[in-house]
């Protein structure tokens, strides 16, 4: 669920995020491309992805190759549990700018990726406890 296109777009449908190239549905596979757009703090922003790297079923990572940050890297580790999976992300981003981009990701970004996170993760852990 985490590589689905379809379900990235409905967790994300409060910045009216869609994808306007590469994989547009489905589960996105390694070395495949997504290019979204979507609109945050009021500003329109597109973005490009990459699987760079996937151990099926255990991780996979995606990559910025072109967009608003300095460097965006996404890893998704996935662990079996008796009651479950658990999904772990290592998420690491720079902003553009230099130091003024520093200063921003302190004060507005590091909290807002987290929660941006949170809630698409709900979403997932919702949309799996349903398929049970």
């Amino acid at each position: 669920m985490a590589r689905s296109i379809d379900l990235h777009v409905y967790s994300m449908k409060f910045s009216k995020e869609e994808v306007i190239a590469g994989r547009t549905y489905g589960l996105i596979n390694l070395n495949e491309t997504v290019t979204w757009k979507a609109n945050h703090f009021g500003i329109n922003f597109t973005m490009t992805s990459k699987i760079t790297a996937m151990e099926k079923p255990y991780c996979f990572t995606d990559e910025m190759i072109k967009g608003p940050f300095r460097k965006l890297h996404h890893q998704h580790l996935f662990k079996s549990l008796n009651s479950g999976t658990e999904m772990t992300d290592i998420f690491e981003f720079e902003a553009p700018l230099g130091a003024l981009g520093k200063l921003i990701e302190r004060i507005i970004l590091k909290n807002y990726m987290k929660n941006l996170l949170a809630e698409r993760n709900n979403v997932i852990k919702k949309e799996a406890e349903t398929c049970k």
